[in-house]
């Protein structure tokens, strides 16, 4: 998911992530707007990767994704996608992410919360 996403990281620290993405015509609904999948699966994945900024190698999985959509992002726009930590617990992690045009004004955004799993990360 992340090749295809395709984006370009800016900013990466412990805990938060900042990317930039262009809305692509496969990533568009008919309308010619970013279809509201693809926008779960840029926040989903950005907040993955913030998540294993503190995981030492566990991988965490999705347990919950809700999603407030705010505004439209057109093909050939770009977005800003940003994940935040804000608990990490033993076994449940908390984050929230927002997609932001290039004026700021907020696109969509969530709250979500991963699990640990059993599984480790595999080397890329």
């Amino acid at each position: 998911m992340s090749k295809w996403l395709n984006g370009v990281l800016i900013h990466a620290e412990e805990g938060s992530i900042t990317a930039e993405f262009e809305v692509r015509e496969d990533m568009c609904n008919p309308a010619g707007i970013l279809h509201g999948g693809t926008s779960a699966a840029l926040l989903d994945d950005i907040i993955g990767m913030t998540v294993y900024t503190l995981s030492n190698n566990i991988f965490y999985s999705s347990v919950n994704l809700s999603i407030d959509y705010l505004f439209a992002a057109k093909c050939g726009e770009k977005v800003i996608v940003t994940s935040k930590i804000i608990r990490m617990g033993k076994k449940i992690a908390h984050a929230e992410g927002n997609i932001k045009n290039t004026d700021g004004q907020i696109i969509a955004k969530c709250s979500t919360n991963l699990v640990a799993t059993s599984n480790t990360i595999l080397p890329g």
